[in-house]
């Protein structure tokens, strides 16, 4: 018959067993969150947040010229949706590229540009549509931004364009082809 202490013994081995073979799966587990918390990464390519597309990923033939944005997330190679940081909200919309100005233009792809959808005022989501002005807004303040134009700020409280991101189109698809230009949400205090 085993001692108390030969009990112990093989009880603390088989934790140590099991805590090593549980070291990976955590480790792919911090990863897989790490991922999804990244920003925009060159090659992503985006899911729509809403709709009855939900899920989906984003092609130019899926966005109609001169329609309000859509709501979209990032999405890694590896089918990671990079949905674990609210920086990371992207509106798009596929406007007339003839009507674009020549930095807009430059980092469309097929008319389609893409912003942060994250007020630089205090970090709401840029997710109505002004149809006047054909124009984001933020649902908070009403910040309104010109999509044409590098988002520059029309009117509202918003101390700076919303930052954008250079894209091309793959298999159809949208895909991030440079990272956020400037700093992604509000002006810090």
């Amino acid at each position: 018959m085993r001692s108390q202490n030969g009990l112990d013994g093989l009880r603390y081995e088989r934790r140590a067993v099991l805590g090593l073979a549980l070291v990976p799966l955590l480790v792919r587990a911090a990863r897989a969150a790490d991922a999804a918390a990244m920003p925009p990464q060159l090659g992503d390519r985006f899911v729509f947040l809403t709709g009855p597309k939900k899920g989906q990923v984003v092609k130019v033939d899926d966005l109609v010229v001169n329609d309000p944005q859509v709501q979209t997330y990032p999405v890694g190679p590896d089918g990671t949706v990079r949905n674990q940081s609210r920086l990371n909200l992207v509106i798009m919309a596929r406007l007339d590229p003839a009507g674009l100005a020549e930095k807009t233009r430059e980092r469309a792809a097929e008319g389609v540009v893409a912003y942060s959808g994250v007020c630089t005022h205090q970090g709401c989501p840029v997710n109505m549509w002004s149809k006047d002005r054909n124009a984001f807004v933020c649902s908070c303040h009403g910040a309104v931004y010109d999509p044409r134009n590098d988002a520059e700020v029309l009117d509202g409280p918003a101390p700076r364009p919303l930052p954008a991101l250079g894209l091309r189109v793959a298999d159809g698809a949208v895909v991030v082809a440079s990272t956020f230009v400037e700093r992604v949400g509000p002006e810090r205090g």
